[in-house]
């Protein structure tokens, strides 16, 4: 028998970090994914990533499968806000901050308004390509 072998990230890696959580967030239908390199304009991170949930369930289940997958990965989260709500949960990663809205929540706080000074990272090579039938 052989032994799946797990996906390791370093902590210092905020990239990959982002990357890991762009990438399970797409996985589970997030929607209107952003990721934004904030580095040059604040000390509290490297990247900030933004999605939008189609539901207070669905962010929830966001917010825990990015939870376990970076768990899994070696990465625990260092605290998280929002559960109670559902509209807006808050995950620190340390030098990567995510962010998941509902639609409602998202329009109103509107902070990627503050961070539009902010390089965007293309996200094409990170997303599943769907097809037509997929969808």
């Amino acid at each position: 028998m052989t032994e799946e072998k797990k996906e390791t990230i370093a902590r210092e890696d905020s990239r990959a970090i982002a990357e890991k959580i762009i990438r399970t967030l797409d996985f589970k239908r997030a929607r209107d994914l952003k990721l934004l390199h904030v580095e040059k304009k604040t000390t509290l991170a490297d990247y900030y990533i933004f999605a939008t949930g189609g539901s207070r369930t669905q962010i929830l289940a966001l917010a825990g499968e990015v939870e376990d997958k970076l768990e899994e990965c070696g990465v625990p989260v260092g605290h998280i806000e929002g559960r109670g709500s559902g509209e807006w949960v808050l995950m620190d990663y340390g030098a990567v901050a995510v962010h998941i809205f509902s639609r409602e929540g998202r329009e109103f706080y509107n902070l990627e308004k503050l961070w539009s000074d902010c390089e965007t990272v293309p996200l094409d090579a990170l997303l599943v390509k769907e097809t037509e039938e997929e969808r």
